[in-house]
């Protein structure tokens, strides 16, 4: 429901800002800025750093970067990584490797494009490495706890 809230004040805001930004622009300035807001945009449903359980640090953009937490009886989700772009500055390709420890209840580690439906990468203690090509639009990797207890370690370059 957050996501969709969020999906409707963005798409408002885009639509204001864009018909504000067309006098005397070229398409390539206004695609250029057009991006820009929606990057800025789809960075708001991202779980701020002082609603995490751990700790994250960035890399090159919101789409990368580490974060280890450690959890107790959890049972919520956090969008920890991504962001809406239509051409991301560094390439639809991004590496997800993460460690996730399940001591007690059950946590999910998804991967949410768009509209679908999220696709579960992890959901019991282990390890998971992959190349994720992203498609434009909002893409989040998150996770969700239910009672979870545990660690998780997560590096996305």
């Amino acid at each position: 429901m957050r996501y969709k809230k969020i999906r409707f004040h963005f798409l408002s805001m885009s639509v204001l800002i864009f018909g504000l930004t067309l006098a005397g622009c070229s398409k390539d300035e206004i695609l250029d800025q057009y991006n820009s807001v929606v990057q800025i945009a789809g960075n708001t449903a991202l779980t701020s750093d002082f609603s995490l359980k751990g700790n994250r640090t960035y890399g090159e953009d919101c789409y990368t970067g580490t974060y280890t937490a450690d959890y107790k009886d959890f049972s919520k989700t956090e969008y920890l990584f991504g962001g809406t772009s239509i051409e991301r500055e560094n390439g639809k390709d991004i590496s997800v490797s993460f460690d996730l420890e399940i001591t007690e209840g059950t946590a999910q580690v998804f991967w949410v494009s768009g509209s679908d439906d999220p696709v579960i990468l992890l959901e019991a203690t282990g390890s998971y490495s992959e190349t994720i090509t992203l498609p434009e639009g909002g893409n989040y990797i998150g996770v969700i706890g239910n009672n979870f207890t545990g660690h998780l370690e997560m590096n996305i370059e």
